[in-house]
C-alpha cells in the first residue's frame, strides 16, 4: 500500500462503472451506504488517491446520503477508470 494517507484501514464500498472526464464525474456503483462528508479511497491499477465526498447525485438530483446497490455521481479529483474500486476510509 503506497502513501501515508492510505495506511488507514478501509471498507470496499463500491466500483466505478463510468467516468465523465470533461466534469470530472465518476459514476459508481455502490455495494453500501454512503453520505456526504464521508471520507473515500479509489484504487485500481493506475489509481490511488483519497478524497472527501462533497457531494452526490443520482439522476441529476443532489442527494445527502445513497444506499447500497445506488448507481451514484461523485465529483473526484483524479481521474479514475472503469472498475476501480471505492473504498470508505475508517478509523
Amino acid at each position: 500500500m503506497k502513501g501515508g494517507v492510505l495506511a488507514m484501514s478501509r471498507e470496499e464500498i463500491g466500483r466505478v462503472k463510468h467516468y465523465y472526464s470533461k466534469i470530472s464525474v465518476a459514476i459508481i456503483e455502490l455495494s453500501a451506504p454512503l453520505s456526504v462528508g464521508e471520507n473515500i479511497t479509489i484504487v485500481g491499477p493506475k489509481t490511488e488517491f483519497a478524497q472527501e465526498v462533497s457531494s452526490m447525485q443520482v439522476e441529476h438530483q443532489n442527494i445527502t446520503s445513497a444506499q447500497s446497490g445506488d448507481l451514484v455521481g461523485l465529483k473526484v479529483m483524479e481521474k479514475v477508470r472503469e472498475g476501480d474500486r471505492v473504498f470508505r476510509a475508517t478509523t
